[in-house]
């Protein structure tokens, strides 16, 4: 990793670089996919989210959204997660990651949940969640639904279907 690239939390300056990064990452399927629909209305910069920066430039981006599961918050969830082509691989995604689980763990944020790939995120700290203890509103490989206890036992005891947290 470069030592002219900083991380910090975002800002809602940054938010037509994180868009344009997003639409250059992942294109304009992203707004199909279920965990988009579960984010649909809330704020798109929360105090979680992250942004690695090289000078102006905004390389990698990390959204977080509170949610609730079953009814019950305390959880977050984890994306979307993109790093410019040109940086991938460098460790940018994980460090914002780290960083994030470390002040979702200090705020008293329970668990986190995404859905991704376990080889990448299971480095991180992240579980395949049990088939049917926790659902989205829409189709999700359930082999992809992950989650990353903060608090210890928060997994075995959250079920149910995740919704935005409003309140």
């Amino acid at each position: 990793m470069s030592s002219n690239i900083t991380t910090r939390s975002a800002t809602v300056a940054d938010l037509t670089a994180i868009l344009k990064l997003h639409a250059e990452v992942f294109g304009p399927g992203r707004f199909t996919r279920t965990a988009y629909r579960v984010r649909e209305g809330t704020p798109d910069i929360s105090p979680f989210c992250r942004v690695a920066v090289h000078g102006d430039r905004v390389i990698a981006a990390l959204r977080m959204t509170r949610i609730k599961v079953g009814g019950e918050g305390r959880a977050l969830l984890l994306g979307p997660l993109a790093v410019d082509p040109e940086f991938k691989g460098q460790g940018y995604g994980r460090q914002l990651v780290a960083e994030v689980l470390d002040a979702a763990r200090a705020a008293g944020v329970a668990l986190v949940v995404l859905v991704g790939d376990e080889p990448y995120y299971g480095r991180l700290g992240f579980t395949r969640v049990p088939v049917g203890q926790i659902m989205l509103p829409g189709p999700v490989d359930p082999m992809r639904l992950l989650a990353a206890e903060l608090v210890p036992g928060a997994l075995a005891s959250t079920s149910g279907l995740i919704r935005a947290d409003r309140a």
